[in-house]
């Protein structure tokens, strides 16, 4: 009852709680390069029922209803960690006709939660040491390009066969993207893991490599007049050069900031873009592996709209032990719990902790792996078989917060 009174008080607002997790996140950068990840996810809500309650479309089609969620993290770009949340944004998506996509300007379109994410980053991580945003083909935005702040580089999978300036030696007077670079001769091969997908193993795959600088002219129809005539960029395009035995060959064109001139150079692109899958496990956390949004019965879209931020700030912690459970990212416990947690913590693994090696916490103190076996085990796993997923953290950083709040409790003279 009182969280569902939390999620309908109007002081609450998913501005705020964004707010306050980019503070957080702000902390935890500084001195570090950082990848920015972002990306929009759409949560199905329903179909008829959920459109009496005032939900707007949502995927193909308009049958059904729900809400979207934008999304930004900041990643550590050495380890993978998830260091936190950079900013999100949550609507509800009206329906009804709209305009056509060239009448419209960016900052009237869905598309222009790429550019705020880009500017905000620029924000909350001005002491990062570098900063580089990756995003998959929906920010494929000129604008995005011309506006990005000048100390945050990018990594964008290209998706429009862009017209291109044409380069001195050039005897025509445009040429277009794709087409020149499928004319560039092969730079270089190299292996890269390829990571499990829907109707898609995990696989190591040989790529190709093609690189070269590229000017992209401003587009005719639906860019601001205060734009730049041309953005010079580089073109990273790598594809596998076999079919795999399921799904489709792999060729991602990486329009990017960084100057590349060898293939190490490329690869190094290459490497950075695929960490933006982190992401879609961030969005799998939130949805199927962890929280279960997508189930949820809230009829209110206002309601609904907070309790999905404060589940994506929520999710970020859950992530942040998932990635640390085995001690890889080497993070310290101040990344994700308050500094006063740490005795509760060891007073519980102390009870937690069996006879048995593998039922001994085998993590230094202080780190957020020593704690990730304490939430894991309070979530229900035993220490003997697999490893513990985003529910099982779920359930156990819940049970945490209610043992927190207990230890907590003076008893009152009656």
């Amino acid at each position: 009852m009182q969280f569902t009174r939390f999620l309908r008080n109007e002081a609450v607002t998913p501005e705020e709680m964004a707010a306050h997790a980019s503070e957080a996140t702000a902390r935890r950068v500084a001195g570090r390069d950082v990848i920015v990840i972002q990306d929009t996810s759409e949560l199905a809500l329903g179909g008829r029922r959920a459109r009496a309650n005032g939900y707007g479309p949502v995927g193909k089609g308009g049958a059904l209803r729900g809400l979207l969620l934008h999304a930004v993290v900041a990643v550590e770009a050495e380890t993978g960690a998830l260091l936190g949340l950079v900013d999100f944004k949550v609507w509800n998506r009206k329906g009804g006709k709209v305009k056509s996509r060239r009448t419209r300007t960016t900052a009237q379109k869905e598309s222009q939660c790429w550019i705020d994410g880009a500017a905000r980053a620029g924000e909350v991580l001005a002491q990062a040491r570098s900063m580089t945003a990756v995003s998959d083909r929906g920010s494929d935005i000129y604008e995005h390009f011309a506006r990005r702040p000048s100390h945050v580089d990018q990594i964008v999978r290209a998706c429009q066969n862009r017209k291109i300036e044409p380069d001195e030696e050039s005897e025509e007077e445009h040429s277009y993207l794709f087409p020149f670079i499928d004319s560039q001769a092969e730079q270089g091969r190299f292996s890269v893991k390829i990571p499990a997908a829907p109707g898609r193993k995990a696989r190591e795959a040989e790529v190709a490599v093609r690189f070269s600088p590229v000017v992209l002219s401003k587009p005719l129809h639906g860019a601001s007049a205060d734009l730049p005539d041309s953005v010079a960029l580089t073109l990273v395009d790598v594809r596998e050069t076999a079919q795999p035995e399921t799904g489709e060959a792999i060729h991602w064109r990486l329009l990017t900031t960084h100057a590349v001139s060898n293939v190490e150079e490329a690869r190094r692109i290459v490497d950075l873009y695929r960490m933006r899958w982190i992401i879609e496990e961030f969005f799998r956390t939130l949805k199927t592996a962890g929280f279960d949004i997508e189930e949820t019965d809230i009829s209110d879209p206002r309601a609904m709209i907070n309790f999905v931020a404060a589940a994506t700030t929520a999710a970020v912690t859950v992530m942040q032990l998932v990635q640390a459970r085995d001690g890889t990212t080497e993070q310290t416990l101040a990344q994700a719990f308050e500094p006063s947690d740490q005795p509760l913590l060891e007073a519980l693994c102390a009870k937690l902790e069996g006879k048995t090696a593998r039922q001994k916490n085998p993590h230094p103190k202080g780190s957020l792996a020593f704690a990730a076996w304490v939430i894991a085990r309070l979530g229900g796993w035993t220490g003997y078989y697999g490893k513990p997923g985003p529910r099982v953290m779920r359930e156990g950083l819940h049970d945490f917060q209610r043992i927190k709040y207990g230890s907590t409790l003076a008893l009152q003279n009656v």
